[in-house]
């Protein structure tokens, strides 16, 4: 558990520097045509990124290059062909997509045709694509690092994106620039600092990494055999993504309040799920390896419950109070209060699958770390088509809002579909008697926090309205929530402050 609180810990900054990021963005840019450019431009690398790198790559990957480092099996050539495999995929990739970015942008985004922001994501999307090329071989670097157990740095790159995006648009402002072009040319500067980085990271950690002409070796056909499936089911992920981008284009400002709202309920997603999943692939690759069943189970079974621990009272803080958060966050300069009413909407949709994204995060990797990436590749087209289903059909009764239901419903589909699976590999993908013992009281603690939200949302109604005061009074507001839970959870059990204790001690 000290590699999750080391990951979340650091996530948990990147994505509050995020917020910061985000906030500025809408502050300076609105929901008007730059927004919505930006959004569409910088969703475009980060869609293949996820889908080439952090989604495909390194979960084929990661498994791989931990045997060969458990075992002492010349982890740094295996990790040096793979990155010069991936490094010429990419930059093909750059060049392709540089020279066919208009249709690109019609593929993600066909609402725009004819209107401002079209040319301005086909600008946008050149700027900043070439982040992906850096971003996705950093996100090998981050497994090789993480498989190595050290994840402070791997974990602590993120930070360095919004840093360089708030100081950028920071700068723009102060001397009176051009405050959106400077937030996108930030974009690729931040992937060649973030890679920079890493490769410090890992020489430090006593890897070698030798540049080299791409070859097919033995060990890169049997990559490729698994990272095909595993990029298929990452492309499939990314293709749900696309079909709510291309419901939501049709929709004024549609794009950007589902973009913002997607940005409010990532920072428990980031925290809890992504941690525990970067630190869970790798641990399970080395228990399944030494056939230490027992201990797998008790990875697995700790991480569901430390996650479902943070992420059943965030996803009840989303739905209660997603207004109160939106408005203190976002609603300043351009950003109006119904640009606010919109997102909290949304918010409060995406928080009713956030236990559904997280619990995605855990049982993946009971594929991955035995190389199965055909499985979840089938369970995900399963997903995407229910989730293709629902945005469009919804799309003409309910609106712009439809993408993000069908998001939600597609989430826990997929989580369906994954405990299912999970079965045949026996007793070791099964939660054991503690978890089971504490799910219940962390509903019921969970449960009791909304309410007491509900009832400090009525009496705090009049402070949450004034501009000067309503941070603070949100302030008191999620200490009333956090105090309420965490008690009730300790009460009945479901949490025992002496094992997070213990935890925190080993994490530092």
């Amino acid at each position: 558990m000290s590699g999750f609180f080391t990951v979340g810990g650091w996530t948990l900054m990147s994505r509050i520097l995020g917020f910061v990021r985000d906030a500025m963005i809408l502050a300076y840019l609105g929901t008007g045509p730059l927004y919505q450019a930006y959004v569409v431009a910088f969703r475009l690398p980060n869609m293949f990124r996820r889908f080439f790198a952090e989604g495909a790559f390194n979960m084929a990957f990661v498994p791989m290059f931990s045997k060969r480092l458990e075992g002492e099996q010349d982890p740094d050539g295996f990790a040096s062909d793979a990155f010069a495999g991936l490094a010429s995929v990419l930059i093909v990739l750059t060049l392709v997509a540089m020279a066919a970015m208009p249709w690109l942008i019609y593929g993600l985004a066909s609402g725009f045709a004819g209107q401002e922001q079209f040319d301005l994501s086909v600008e946008f999307g050149r700027i900043a694509f070439p982040y992906i090329l850096f971003i996705s071989l950093a996100a090998l670097l981050s497994g090789m690092l993480n498989a190595a157990g050290r994840f402070a740095a791997a974990a602590a790159a993120p930070v360095l994106l919004n840093v360089l995006l708030i100081g950028a648009m920071a700068s723009a402002a102060w001397l009176g620039g051009d405050i959106a072009r400077a937030l996108i040319w930030a974009i690729p500067v931040a992937g060649v600092v973030q890679f920079g980085l890493l490769w410090i990271a890992v020489r430090r950690a006593g890897f070698t990494l030798k540049l080299k002409w791409p070859k097919l070796s033995p060990d890169m056909r049997r990559l490729i055999k698994v990272a095909i499936p595993a990029a298929l089911a990452g492309g499939v992920v990314q293709v749900n993504l696309l079909v709510g981008q291309q419901v939501a284009s049709y929709f004024d400002k549609a794009v950007g309040w589902l973009f913002a709202a997607d940005r409010l309920y990532q920072l428990p997603l980031g925290v809890v799920g992504i941690a525990v999943g970067v630190v869970l692939l790798p641990d399970l690759s080395r228990r399944l390896q030494a056939r230490d069943d027992a201990g797998a189970k008790d990875a697995l079974s700790r991480a569901a419950e430390v996650s479902l621990a943070l992420t059943i009272p965030s996803a009840v803080a989303l739905v209660i109070i997603p207004f109160p958060l939106v408005s203190v966050l976002f609603q300043r300069g351009a950003a109006t209060v119904d640009d606010t009413a919109a997102i909290a909407v949304a918010v409060a949709i995406y928080g009713l699958g956030l236990p559904a994204f997280v619990m995605q995060k855990i049982l993946q990797p009971l594929f991955f770390a035995r190389e199965d990436t055909r499985r979840p590749f089938h369970y995900a087209v399963v997903s995407m088509v229910a989730n293709a289903a629902l945005a469009i059909g919804l799309a003409p009764v309910l609106g712009w809002i439809a993408p993000a239901i069908a998001t939600t419903v597609a989430a826990w589909l997929m989580v369906a579909l994954l405990r299912v699976g999970a079965r045949s590999y026996g007793d070791v993908a099964r939660f054991d008697g503690r978890f089971h013992g504490r799910i219940w009281r962390m509903v019921l603690a969970s449960a009791v926090m909304g309410g007491a939200l509900w009832l400090g949302t009525v009496l705090l109604s009049p402070f949450l309205g004034m501009p000067w005061i309503r941070a603070f009074a949100l302030a008191v507001l999620i200490a009333i929530g956090v105090i309420t839970y965490f008690s009730v959870a300790h009460m009945t059990g479901a949490i025992r402050f002496g094992e997070l204790k213990r935890a925190l001690g080993r994490s530092r």
